[in-house]
């Protein structure tokens, strides 16, 4: 049997009395890190083998441990922190194990963007979760161009290397929304900072974020004028073109740059 076990997320002790007893009865423990997760066998005097499955080796290893379970052998798959294949490897492996028709289960457990939806107290009836932002600036346009429009709230992973550059694209691409940075999670400096993404606080970055972000604002109107013509009209009224900008974009809850490029796109066509 192949496990795919959750481990906790922060605090040692957040791990199941089965997810333990599934860790100290397997023959192998296939590791993200096998240094970070000794941390936790160390912790919990747990003496396995252990071998490496991370992304930069996943397809080699997920055939190793078919190999394995080929020969009868169980098998216990843990990342460095929380559910397995949740922004970490696996999914490679899953499809294997169903392609040879072998057995595999999931041992529930901690995981951060639950956790960090629950703690931001945003609204949790109606979520998205998209994850690391893509590094390649052409695929992580199309990822916020499929969630742009989503009414429901957002939770995004952040590299402590990419907060600044992801905030700055998120507020680019999503304009000016509430959001939340929930850090050192069931740790005992955990902490929660609220912000828009206009504006990110000057913060001592640690570790990886969860970052929620609200969803798109219902429209409680029905606009009877194209954004366009609600701009010309307050230009008319004497109104300085930024700020005019400024207020479409906020009434229409849709990126000032989407706002400005009208008028560019008005000298270009006279």
């Amino acid at each position: 049997m192949i496990y795919f076990v959750a481990t906790p997320i922060g605090n040692l002790k957040d791990i199941t009395f089965r997810a333990i007893e599934v860790l100290n009865s397997v023959d192998v423990i296939a590791c993200e890190d096998t240094r970070n997760s000794l941390k936790l066998l160390n912790f919990y005097k747990i003496s396995k083998k252990l071998i490496s499955y991370h992304k930069f080796n996943e397809k080699n290893s997920a055939e190793g441990i078919i190999n394995l379970a080929k020969q009868n052998k169980d098998v216990a798959v843990i990342s460095d922190a929380g559910m397995p294949l949740i922004s970490d490897p696996g999914h490679i492996l899953v499809n294997k194990l169903i392609e040879n028709n072998i057995n595999y289960t999931v041992i529930p457990g901690a995981s951060a963007c639950l956790s960090g939806l629950i703690l931001s107290g945003f609204d949790s009836s109606f979520f998205t979760f998209i994850g690391f932002l893509d590094e390649n600036n052409k695929i992580r346009k199309n990822q916020i161009e499929k969630i742009k429009d989503i009414k429901s709230t957002l939770i995004f992973y952040v590299s402590p290397y990419n907060l600044e550059k992801d905030v700055m694209f998120l507020h680019e691409n999503l304009g000016d929304r509430k959001a939340c940075l929930v850090n050192e999670i069931t740790k005992i400096h955990e902490k929660k900072i609220y912000f828009n993404l206009s504006k990110l606080p000057e913060i001592k970055i640690k570790g990886e974020y969860v970052l929620i972000v609200e969803g798109r604002a219902k429209e409680d109107k029905i606009f009877e004028r194209t954004p366009k013509q609600e701009l010309d009209e307050l230009l008319r009224k004497g109104i300085k073109k930024n700020e005019a900008i400024k207020m479409v974009a906020k009434a229409r809850h849709i990126p000032k740059r989407e706002i400005y490029k009208l008028t560019i796109d008005e000298i270009e066509n006279n």
